[in-house]
């Protein structure tokens, strides 16, 4: 069974920062690329970062410079480190991964910036 497991969510100023972890079981997580994706309120799920087996990266522009997606295959956990965030940062931040075109996500976690 997969299990993915976010936390690291919270309230914080413009500018501040906080790192998103994401723990995964029930697939061996160091063949599986990982992937970043938040929810606005009222806007779809949209796509912010992803790391592949290998280590690289690709993010969304509106974060490229501020956030950094990285991977502990011995802790079997993705996270995300997000710097400067801005008040449209804020929504529910899923990790995801794939198994057999199958889509896998955790219960999310609720990330708000706001002064």
């Amino acid at each position: 069974q997969v299990q993915l497991v976010e936390s690291g969510g919270a309230l914080v100023q413009p500018g501040g920062s906080l790192r998103l972890s994401c723990g995964v079981s029930g697939i061996i997580f160091s063949i599986f690329d990982m992937g970043w994706y938040r929810q606005a309120p009222g806007k779809q799920r949209e796509l912010v970062a992803t790391i592949t087996r290998g280590g690289s990266a690709n993010y969304v522009d509106s974060v490229k410079g501020r956030f950094t997606i990285s991977r502990d295959n011995a802790k079997n956990t993705v996270y995300l480190q997000m710097n400067s965030l801005k008040p449209e940062d804020t929504g529910v931040y899923y990790c995801n991964t794939q198994l057999l075109s199958v889509d896998f996500w955790g219960q999310g976690t609720q990330v708000t910036v706001s002064s």
